[in-house]
């Protein structure tokens, strides 16, 4: 049987790894990294040995046949992403529609994605919530701001250091001052560290420490 398996790999800390993500990486035939630097690390540090080849967005598309061949015609292929679950916020989604296409079994095993403990320890309501993800860099994104202030569940996006007093500059006037928000720095990672107040606290907190590391931003849904 043909089959793809997606391999989660830490956010920070190595001992979020599970067992069952070293065993698959070390069983399959190749592994597609994002960027082989950055997971040759990984792959060292359990002793994985399987081959690893570039698979990410300025080349997935080039790649993308010549891989779905490998996989039905035997080689056993899991995909790992720099950090996180692949197709969270990274390459992954388009090799697993082609994957799916071809009547190829896709297997994606649990593991850590920022996201939800981002989330749970927020303190906001995490019931039901709207993730995404990066917002868009220029077109359209005071539009996806506007359109997400009236969003009654809890709002979770990712923000890079040096768009995050940009980003909280922007959501101010649509969500207002005083929306309570949670920003996570470096989840699970030596300097985690937690933010809560509001937007207006936020730019002044943010301003005041220049933000490093990856951000994870949960925001209170509209009570309006």
């Amino acid at each position: 049987m043909a089959i793809l398996y997606l391999v989660p790999t830490p956010i920070g800390h190595l001992d979020d790894m599970t067992f069952r993500a070293v065993k698959t990486l070390n069983e399959v035939d190749l592994i597609l990294a994002e960027d082989t630097r950055t997971s040759g690390k990984l792959l060292k540090h359990f002793e994985i040995m399987t081959p690893a080849t570039s698979f990410h967005m300025h080349n997935e598309h080039k790649k993308l046949q010549s891989i779905i061949t490998k996989i039905q015609t035997g080689t056993k292929v899991a995909m790992i992403s720099d950090a996180g679950t692949p197709g969270i916020s990274d390459p992954g989604y388009l090799l697993v529609r082609e994957a799916i296409q071809n009547n190829i079994v896709v297997q994606c095993l649990p593991g850590p994605t920022a996201l939800i403990p981002a989330l749970v320890q927020s303190g906001l309501p995490c019931d039901r919530f709207v993730f995404e993800g990066f917002l868009p860099p220029k077109k359209g994104r005071q539009t996806r701001i506007e359109m997400l202030s009236k969003e009654a569940r809890t709002i979770v996006i990712y923000e890079s250091p040096h768009k995050l007093l940009k980003s909280l500059t922007q959501l101010a006037p649509f969500f207002g001052e005083e929306r309570p928000i949670v920003i996570v720095r470096e989840l699970s990672k030596l300097f985690e560290e937690t933010y809560s107040g509001t937007i207006a606290s936020a730019l002044v907190h943010f301003g005041q420490h220049p933000p490093k590391g990856e951000f994870v931003v949960c925001i209170a849904g509209s009570k309006s």
